[in-house]
């Protein structure tokens, strides 16, 4: 019968253990790889315009996501405030750019996971969570006490320290971290993080690593393993060759991948004319091509989103 690897950590006294660990890096903070080793516990912020709490945008039981995370009532999805990867195409912009959120104390935000565990949702989906990874800690340790055990998910844009990554080591059920860009002079162009690749990569691995190949339930519902997203950018800025190939010969050909449709320009992408454009369908045919010709075939059903 399988149970969150939160359930057993949290039993053993390690759960408490690990977010006081992950805390003690707010004082100079190199959660990330922007390292900024500013204070946060004394209100200093970095990159990610965060402090010593976490801001929540939005939580609710999200339908949008992969089918494997949807199931019938939803992900429990809690989006956070600010990012560290800041992409200047985000399609959520006024949330990780802007300040669209609320701080909350680590009490609220556990209580926030056992609202949509009580609503029937499937798992916890934590969007953007590379930045709070201490304040998740925190909260979960006072949530798993109070009744949590449906699976984590760790939602995060793929640029994270494997060292932050070990610490939620028998923490994290499912890992879905985007691979955004092959090429550092494309990812220098969209967030002035041309080591994105690099990082990109190693998390990767260690994602693996911990969890393994996506696993599923009778009923086709997620409850461990590695899920990669990949949106198709125009022009094949994303470089998906290369990390398709990547995927099948360093992860696993049996990895659980998802080639997004949905770029279009938002936020400052206009001002750059590599994401000035939405894909076409052929770069999106020719993005599924690459992939089953790496050897990837566990792919998420392709769907089309159409912007009005």
């Amino acid at each position: 019968m399988f149970r969150s690897a939160y359930i057993e950590t949290y039993n053993k006294g390690l759960l408490k253990k690990k977010a006081e660990q992950a805390r003690k890096i707010l004082a100079s903070c190199v959660l990330c790889p922007r390292m900024c080793k500013v204070d946060r516990l004394s209100g200093e912020t970095g990159v990610c315009k965060t402090g010593e709490r976490a801001m929540v945008s939005s939580y609710n039981a999200h339908f949008g996501e992969e089918a494997p995370l949807v199931g019938r009532n939803g992900s429990g999805t809690i989006f956070f405030t600010h990012c560290n990867l800041l992409c200047v195409f985000c399609q959520n912009y006024d949330i990780s750019h802007e300040d669209c959120g609320e701080e909350v104390s680590d009490e609220q935000l556990a209580d926030i996971m056992l609202a949509l565990q009580k609503s029937g949702c499937h798992n916890i989906n934590f969007v953007t969570p590379s930045h709070v990874v201490p304040q998740i800690l925190s909260a979960l340790n006072l949530a798993a006490e109070k009744g949590l055990c449906i699976p984590l998910v760790y939602n995060t844009g793929g640029y994270d320290r494997i060292e932050t990554l070990k610490i939620l080591d028998g923490i994290v059920d499912i890992y879905m971290p985007d691979f955004k860009f092959w090429d550092p002079d494309i990812a220098y162009k969209s967030c002035e993080a041309k080591d994105y690749p690099e990082f990109a990569r190693n998390a990767l691995t260690e994602m693996s690593r911990q969890v393994g190949d996506l696993v599923t339930d009778a009923s086709g519902i997620a409850q461990r393993g590695l899920l990669v997203r990949h949106l198709v950018m125009p022009h094949g800025h994303a470089g998906t060759r290369e990390v398709m190939h990547f995927i099948a010969d360093k992860i696993s050909k049996n990895t659980y991948v998802n080639i997004m449709f949905q770029y279009r320009p938002c936020g400052k992408a206009y001002q750059f004319k590599e994401f000035s454009s939405r894909p076409s369908d052929r770069n999106f045919d020719e993005a599924v091509k690459s992939a089953r010709e790496e050897g990837i075939t566990r792919l998420d059903k392709p769907r089309r989103v159409f912007v009005l």
